[in-house]
């Protein structure tokens, strides 16, 4: 299967390939955390690590005000254009409408995305409800056996990423090891105290952890947490080149690549 050739929407192709299939329960990824933190890197990095694993994966970017689409790579990077914001303002949001949005790269053949364009806001397009999040979650629930939402920060003003933490099988929460972030999440925390809500089903995550971080530090200022995904060079450079579905090769990322895949083996089982 791959999304350059639309098979993956296909159903009855996808039952003969259990490549693809999810081998644990977790079908969906949430990440989340405070500004700053490294969500949209890690949810980027981590789709792109399930693309190689030959396993199909969609990358939801939800922030409608920073669209996160110039951010991750070179527009000439993808086949073709759609926003996220033309689903949301459907009335009903079907999976033939998904589908035709859904945004093809050209070297990851397992990857789709949907997002915001460059110079969009959330204002461009008509306000949504909650109907449609839901509708747009459970069509791409039966479109990928895999599927990692970058939420935004402001869960209070964002419906699609708060229904996403609802609705998400997993939540990796980011934090920076810095009290502004700490306090930022502690900030948020009871908007979600909902009982769709599940804490067990939360990975705390401490990002860009620099090398003088000892882990008794870490876990002073944080508490105990699942992972630790320290900071990298090349990573950030990345960040700043906005191609962020670019290999990490370097000798300064190893420790970052293979917590990143722990995570995915935890997460996912793959």
């Amino acid at each position: 299967m791959n999304f350059l050739k639309h098979s993956i929407f296909n159903r009855s192709i996808r039952d003969e390939e259990p490549i693809g299939e999810p081998v644990n329960a977790n079908q969906i990824l949430a990440v989340w955390g405070s500004p700053g933190c490294g969500k949209t890197t890690t949810a980027v990095k981590l789709a792109a690590y399930l693309a190689t694993q030959k396993r199909d994966v969609a990358l939801l970017l939800c922030d409608m005000n920073t669209p996160m689409l110039p951010c991750i790579c070179p527009p000439g990077d993808l086949e073709e254009e759609h926003s996220l914001g033309s689903i949301l303002a459907a009335s009903h949001v079907s999976e033939s409408l998904v589908q035709h949005h859904c945004i093809t790269h050209k070297r990851y053949r397992h990857l789709t995305i949907l997002g915001m364009r460059k110079g969009e806001n959330e204002y461009t397009y008509p306000p949504y409800e909650r109907k449609q999040a839901e509708e747009l979650l459970d069509c791409l629930r039966g479109i990928v056996p895999y599927l990692i939402i970058d939420c935004s920060s402001a869960i209070a003003n964002d419906i699609l990423s708060a229904v996403a933490l609802m609705e998400a099988d997993a939540v990796l929460r980011l934090v920076n090891c810095d009290l502004k972030s700490i306090s930022y999440l502690s900030s948020q925390l009871p908007l979600l105290r909902d009982a769709e809500w599940n804490a067990e089903k939360q990975y705390k995550v401490a990002s860009n952890v620099q090398p003088n971080e000892a882990s008794s530090h870490i876990e002073q200022v944080l508490g105990s947490v699942a992972f630790q995904l320290p900071h990298s060079e090349e990573l950030a450079g990345q960040v700043l080149e906005g191609n962020l579905l670019k290999e990490l090769g370097l000798k300064d990322s190893r420790i970052y690549r293979k917590t990143l895949e722990a995570i995915g083996r935890e997460v996912f089982g793959c």
